[in-house]
Parts: C-alpha cells; sequence; structure tokens
C-alpha cells in the first residue's frame, strides 16, 4: 500500500475515534467463531422494577426507599444539631458527592421568620453557608429594610435561613424533583424544630416543595399555608439582580411580611 494512501486510512480511522492501538496484531472478528456459551438471558422487566442491575446483568437487592430512610433519619433528630448530624450521615442524594460543605442554616434559630431557599450556590459552597455570595447580600439588604438582620439575638429581629437542598447542584442547576423529595423530611424536620412564626419561600423550588406549585409570579404577593405555618413566596434574591423592575413587588411582599408580624405580636 502506497504511503499516502496508508496515511488516508489512518486519518480516516483517527476520525472515527480510533485513535489508539490496544493489541500487537488485528483482530479480524469475522474469523473469530461462534460464542460457545449460550447468551445470558435477562429477567423479566416487572422482576427488575426497584432492584439495582450492574454492568454483567447481576440484579442486587431491592434497596430501601432513600425518601423513607430521610424521614426516619429526620423524625429522629431531637434537635438542630442532631438534625445537622442525620444530614451530614444521609448517603443517598448524589449531590453529597460533589459538594464541598454541607450548607445547613444561618442566622438564629429562634427567630420568628425562617427563610427557605432553593439551593447552595459556589461562594455557599466555600464556605458552608447559606446566601453569602451577591444574592445573600441582596437578601440582607431587602430584610434590612424591615428591620430585621440574620445576626441580631434578638429574635424579634432576627431571621433564620436555610435551602431546600443543603449541597450544591453541579453547574447550579435545577435541582430535581427526586433530589427535593429525598430532602424535604429534613426540611419539615427543620422547620418542626426551628418553630418559626412564619416561613418565607424564596423562589420556586422553594414553593415546589413547601406548596407542591411553581409558578412564583403568581404564587408570590399572597399569604398561603404549609408545614402548618404560614408561607410568603417572594422572588429568589438572584432573579432579582437579574430583574431589577421586580424589586417593587419584592419591596410590597416585604411590607406584606412586616404587616404580618407585627399583627402577631
Amino acid at each position: 500500500m502506497e504511503t499516502h494512501s496508508a496515511l488516508a486510512l489512518l486519518e480516516w480511522q483517527i476520525e472515527l475515534g480510533a485513535d489508539e492501538a490496544i493489541g500487537d496484531v488485528p483482530v479480524n472478528r469475522l474469523d473469530l467463531p461462534e460464542a460457545m456459551s449460550p447468551p445470558r438471558t435477562m429477567p423479566p422487566q416487572s422482576a427488575l422494577e426497584g432492584s439495582a442491575v450492574d454492568s454483567l446483568g447481576h440484579v442486587a437487592p431491592s434497596e430501601a426507599d432513600p425518601v423513607a430512610e430521610a424521614r426516619a433519619m429526620a423524625a429522629a433528630a431531637p434537635d438542630l444539631a442532631a438534625l445537622r448530624e442525620a444530614l451530614t450521615a444521609y448517603d443517598r442524594c448524589d449531590l453529597k458527592r460533589g459538594a464541598r460543605n454541607l450548607v445547613f442554616a444561618d442566622g438564629n434559630p429562634a427567630a420568628r421568620v425562617m427563610i427557605v431557599g432553593e439551593a447552595p450556590g459556589r461562594d455557599e459552597d466555600l464556605q458552608g453557608l447559606p446566601f453569602v455570595g451577591r444574592a445573600g447580600q441582596l437578601l440582607d439588604q431587602m430584610f434590612a429594610a424591615i428591620g430585621l438582620d440574620r445576626a441580631s439575638p434578638d429574635a424579634e429581629r432576627a431571621i433564620y435561613i436555610t435551602n431546600m437542598l443543603p449541597w450544591r447542584p453541579p453547574q447550579n442547576r435545577d435541582p430535581t424533583p427526586e433530589e427535593i423529595a429525598m430532602m424535604m423530611p429534613f426540611v419539615r424536620r427543620h422547620v418542626e424544630l426551628a418553630d418559626p412564626d412564619v416561613i418565607v419561600a424564596m423562589g420556586n423550588h422553594a414553593c415546589q416543595g413547601l406548596l407542591g406549585r411553581r409558578g412564583i409570579t403568581r404564587l408570590r404577593g399572597a399569604w398561603d399555608t404549609a408545614l402548618g405555618k404560614p408561607v410568603l413566596p417572594m422572588f429568589h434574591p438572584a432573579y432579582l439582580l437579574r430583574t431589577p423592575h421586580a424589586k417593587r413587588e419584592a419591596w410590597a411582599d416585604l411590607l406584606m411580611l412586616q404587616a404580618r408580624l407585627r399583627e402577631a405580636r
């Protein structure tokens, strides 16, 4: 074979993805005898439901329901410190494997107002605290405008902050319904232990988890109820950074929150 023809064939194989030789001599697949052993048959699909199948086709026993496991671990936590330990020990959510830190909560647990956000971002993942990036700075400014501060030791003036998800999703993608379902028992127990007067649901994913509904532009501005608490849906600060004209609605929601807190004293 001429040199230029051989080079052309080699370039063609590289374009197809064959860029590495793994044998000393080529193998002619057409000369191989038929398989000596009968083909392995897989169990019917009904037998595989709820079971794990490895690369060799071996079927593993059904694993425990990750949501039921989360529910049991969360219910067993007698206080917030134990709940944090339970989240740390929970290994069924793949987000944990790619995150740097668990982002549990920040602020005063005795606060009358509990803010539930969506999921940590890069800054939150690095520091292990919710709402510490640009969106967090805006959140602090928003609540300072009605006299609330996450650093206040006074429960009347404090806020307590957490997220639906304690681990950062890769590339800040949206949480999946499965991830929210796994984390919801921990969020529920978090609310029970903190026992706030009101909950602020920041963004669509917080509303999905707490209220079972999305569409923050329709939900905001109206009180709802979840987990036995009044819930006020609000725009997420990250959305307000992208959409400054929506700050007018956010200010109206903050005034609604301030009026509710005054009425409940």
